[in-house]
């Protein structure tokens, strides 16, 4: 190996390890707690750090950018919408800095599909998230129990993107089938299983203490799915049934109350600010169905489209309702092609039968609860989304070149008796 391959080489492995360091990140937050950490900007650091070492390797071997096929070119599509809507927004400047921090999760997304090329790349950076999310899920439970900043009175959150405890419990509640996906692994390191195993715990309390209705619905679909897919269906199921027990005994009662309110939304003010929400969207898309109100812009349209008792501007609660009103239909096409092929590529990926499918099921049931509880809570803006649709695009990648390569192993023939008899014949 010369002096420029090691050097690209280098990069690449530097690039990786950028990757893993923003996905801990992600979770652990630590310049919203830490004092010295704070002017360092430790997100922006790590991931503009591995954007840019991984298009130093792609220049210094004259490879072109990989682009993730027809989703990852409906995701640069998507951020040029949002882009353009600055001309026909009803606030420029906040579509202006929306389109900019897009720009960055498009960065993100592409530097995973372009770094994480291996099944043990793929592990490393989801067994970064599962364990970064134990310094989350601490967080949420200590601010319950010392009743530090509820929402409503009850409902529990933490610092930085998780103070909205719907968003915090489906940021965490992607880690859950990840971590059991670990656990149920018979070549995961005991010690990693018992790590996994205290992150699933407290991300299951944190989500349960958030009191998020969507969030909850996210978590029980994320570990059906799981369990459906699980080959090892005895220990799939014994997996969700300790987590559906320790559910029902260290449950609050408000948690169960706050669920029992579904039926009775209208006296829910909570419930009733998401159908005001759903309808100003409707408006919104009958009025400028094609292009929206400009990226960013739905709360700063919404005294123009919400019924006069719903004074308080609300996000959509509903990404592609979301997507509708913001960036209109045109949006929401290069959306969902994006979004679909990312889903769709973790399914595929599990139902492989490679080496990496065991942790392609804990992402597919991953990205299962996320896109239900999306239906609830939808922020275009989070990085929690596109690191989980890339994750998805990578194992679906690592799957088809590993079953191919299975595939070419040459098979020696089977040589019978009755096949050597003819031979045998003219010898004799």
């Amino acid at each position: 190996m010369g002096v420029g391959d090691q050097g690209r080489q280098q990069r690449d492995v530097l690039a990786f390890s950028m990757v893993t360091a923003f996905v801990a990140v992600m979770y652990a937050v630590p310049g919203e707690w830490i004092p010295w950490a704070e002017p360092l900007r430790l997100a922006l650091v790590t991931s503009g750090l591995a954007a840019g070492l991984m298009v130093l390797r792609r220049l210094g071997k004259m490879e072109p950018l990989f682009l993730d096929g027809v989703r990852g070119k409906a995701l640069l599509c998507f951020a040029a919408v949002a882009a353009a809507s600055i001309s026909w927004s009803v606030n420029p400047e906040v579509s202006r800095n929306t389109a900019v921090e897009l720009l960055k999760l498009v960065a993100i997304y592409l530097t995973l599909v372009n770094v994480v090329t291996t099944p043990r790349r793929l592990a490393i950076v989801c067994g970064a998230a599962v364990l970064a999310s134990i310094v989350t899920s601490i967080g949420v439970i200590d601010w319950w129990r010392t009743g530090v900043n509820m929402v409503e009175g009850f409902r529990s959150r933490w610092i930085g993107v998780y103070a909205d405890p719907n968003h915090m419990a489906m940021d965490v509640m992607i880690v859950i089938p990840l971590a059991v996906a670990f656990i149920a692994r018979k070549q995961t390191p005991w010690l990693m299983r018992a790590l996994c195993a205290t992150a699933a715990v407290l991300a299951v309390i944190a989500v349960v203490l958030s009191h998020s209705r969507g969030g909850f619905i996210g978590l029980i679909a994320a570990m059906v799915m799981w369990a459906i897919r699980e080959k090892r269906r005895l220990q799939a199921l014994f997996v969700g049934a300790v987590l559906a027990v320790g559910l029902v005994l260290f449950a609050p009662e408000s948690f169960w109350a706050r669920n029992e309110t579904v039926g009775t939304f209208r006296e829910d003010a909570s419930a009733m600010g998401r159908v005001y929400a759903w309808e100003v969207a409707g408006r919104i898309s009958m009025d400028r169905p094609l292009l929206g109100v400009g990226a960013g812009g739905f709360r700063y349209a919404w005294p123009l489209y919400a019924r006069p008792e719903a004074k308080q501007a609300l996000v959509a609660h509903d990404v592609f309702l979301d997507v509708i009103g913001e960036l209109g239909w045109v949006g929401l096409f290069f959306f969902l092609v994006f979004a679909g092929g990312a889903s769709g590529g973790a399914f595929e990926a599990a139902s492989k039968g490679s080496e990496t499918s065991w942790l392609a099921r804990g992402i597919s049931s991953a990205v299962t609860g996320y896109l239900l509880c999306d239906l609830f809570s939808g922020y275009i803006l989070s990085a929690h989304l596109y690191v989980l649709f890339g994750l998805a695009a990578c194992a679906e990648r690592i799957c088809r070149q590993e079953v191919p390569a299975k595939a070419t192993v040459p098979v020696a023939p089977v040589v019978t008796d009755n096949a050597m008899a003819p031979v045998r014949a003219l010898e004799g």
